[in-house]
């Protein structure tokens, strides 16, 4: 993991892009709270059915995301916790993370300003991404036990 470069006002020469990954990431996110957004002012009549959920009644890692995020927009932190607390501890993670990056990303590309953004080794972000898919399948797991 590095921070590359300090800050620089009114920055010159070329624009590092962001990874497609967190452009990925931030599509997902958005699109989630819009999603979010929709099932709250629909009354919770428009979201994504679970496929597993409905075939099997089982609730995968992912199950009351759309409702936790939901809550989390009307101010119900209680609510989203019970929903989908894995989802309601690391969503605004990656968020905030990814936000920054883009943040970044969008003040330099404006010649405002180059803030130091975070660069993870590839092996980081293996171990990240396996250490994040191991947590949802243990907490898929013992969702459906308890």
């Amino acid at each position: 993991m590095s921070v590359s470069q300090s800050v620089v006002l009114r920055p010159t020469g070329p624009v590092q892009p962001l990874d497609r990954r967190v452009w990925g990431l931030t599509a997902v996110g958005v699109g989630g709270f819009v999603l979010a957004g929709a099932y709250q002012l629909s009354g919770g009549r428009i979201g994504l059915p679970c496929i597993l959920h409905a075939t099997t009644g089982l609730n995968c890692p992912l199950c009351g995301s759309t409702r936790m995020a939901a809550a989390m927009l009307r101010g119900d932190f209680g609510g989203a916790w019970h929903f989908n607390p894995v989802v309601f501890v690391l969503g605004p993670l990656g968020a905030v993370a990814i936000g920054y990056q883009v943040l970044a990303w969008a003040l330099e590309s404006l010649r405002l300003v180059r803030l130091p953004r975070l660069h993870l080794s590839r092996r980081t972000v293996d171990r990240l991404t396996n250490a994040i898919v191991a947590l949802f399948i243990v907490y898929g797991v013992a969702r459906n036990l308890f």
